[in-house]
């Protein structure tokens, strides 16, 4: 029996939404859970990039993978043991970029099992273990359930979130340059405390986010972006996104720019409007900066993870 399931990649924080805002995009990690027939073959993990777009020789495929820890984990928590098992993980989702490559994973590995086990688990539960092992649920609660989200784990392990009905007419362009940054390292920058000013700055500019998604403010959202808890202390990994904000901040259409999740990937928030003016001139601020950059204006993916091939 085999199941198969295709996740989208993932943007969290928009700026000031720190471990809690996270919209889902069309980019796809495919996922599938085969139940072998070879005694003593244990879990197989096989990670495969798609016309070899990925680099996938530093990624694990053995027990210390995050991906034998999540099959591993839900096969405990239903008191069962992963035996015989095939994974195969077809990656389309660039890797630390801040495009959630992680919780795709994470995410389609705990559905393709939970469908191969006769869904045992509700959503409630995925969101859960996915959360404990990713650590929080900003990119986990979009991949599994699609859309703009906004989610908190709370102190018994259960996930808390609402999803946000983004305006139709806003799209979204995303910056994914050839370089990579680990979330570790641009963890590794953030303050141990922040004080209560910027605390208080990013609560104000959360609730004018929110509020700008459901009245379709525009002038209101671009206020809405500023944070004061990550982004200053990030971007100092990631140098092209003080110049995108400079050379973008008068064009028309043009709502944000803020980093996605970590970086260095930059996410890019329009009305919809000028769109071919807004990829020129970040394509060449890219190009002046000998940055090479993949450049993708794309709508928010509403779906969530799918299952494309089930229990029969």
């Amino acid at each position: 029996m085999k199941v198969e399931v295709k996740i989208p990649a993932t943007i969290a924080n928009l700026g000031c939404g720190f471990d809690c805002f996270g919209l889902a995009i069309p980019i796809y990690n495919i996922i599938s859970v085969e139940e072998t027939i070879l005694p003593g073959s244990g879990v197989q993990i096989n990670i495969i990039s798609e016309e070899n777009q990925i680099n996938t020789e530093n990624i694990p495929n053995d027990k210390s993978s995050i991906i034998y820890k999540a099959i591993e984990l839900f096969y405990n928590y239903m008191g069962q043991v992963p035996e015989e098992l095939k994974i195969d993980i077809k990656t389309n989702i660039p890797i630390a970029r801040g495009l959630g490559s992680s919780s795709s994973v994470i995410v389609g590995t705990l559905v393709a099992a939970n469908e191969l086990l006769g869904h045992p688990a509700d959503l409630a539960v995925l969101l859960s273990i996915a959360s404990e092992i990713e650590g929080h649920p900003d990119n986990i609660t979009p991949a599994l359930v699609g859309g703009l989200t906004i989610s908190s784990q709370e102190e018994d392990g259960s996930v808390v979130y609402r999803k946000l009905e983004w305006p139709k007419e806003w799209k979204l362009i995303v910056c994914i340059p050839d370089y990579e940054l680990s979330t570790g390292i641009s963890r590794s920058v953030l303050p141990e405390k922040v004080d209560m000013k910027s605390a208080v700055f990013n609560l104000k500019r959360s609730a004018m986010f929110v509020e700008s998604v459901y009245t379709k403010d525009e002038e209101l959202m671009k206020l809405s972006l500023k944070d004061m808890l990550h982004q200053p202390f990030r971007t100092k990994l990631v140098p092209e996104f003080e110049q995108l904000n400079q050379n973008l901040k008068h064009i028309k259409g043009v709502l944000g720019c803020v980093l996605a999740g970590a970086g260095p990937s930059i996410l890019i928030i329009t009305n919809g409007q000028n769109q071919n003016e807004i990829k020129e001139i970040i394509e060449n601020t890219y190009k002046n900066l000998n940055i090479n950059a993949k450049i993708l204006i794309t709508p928010i993916e509403n779906q969530g993870t799918v299952t494309l091939k089930g229990r029969k």
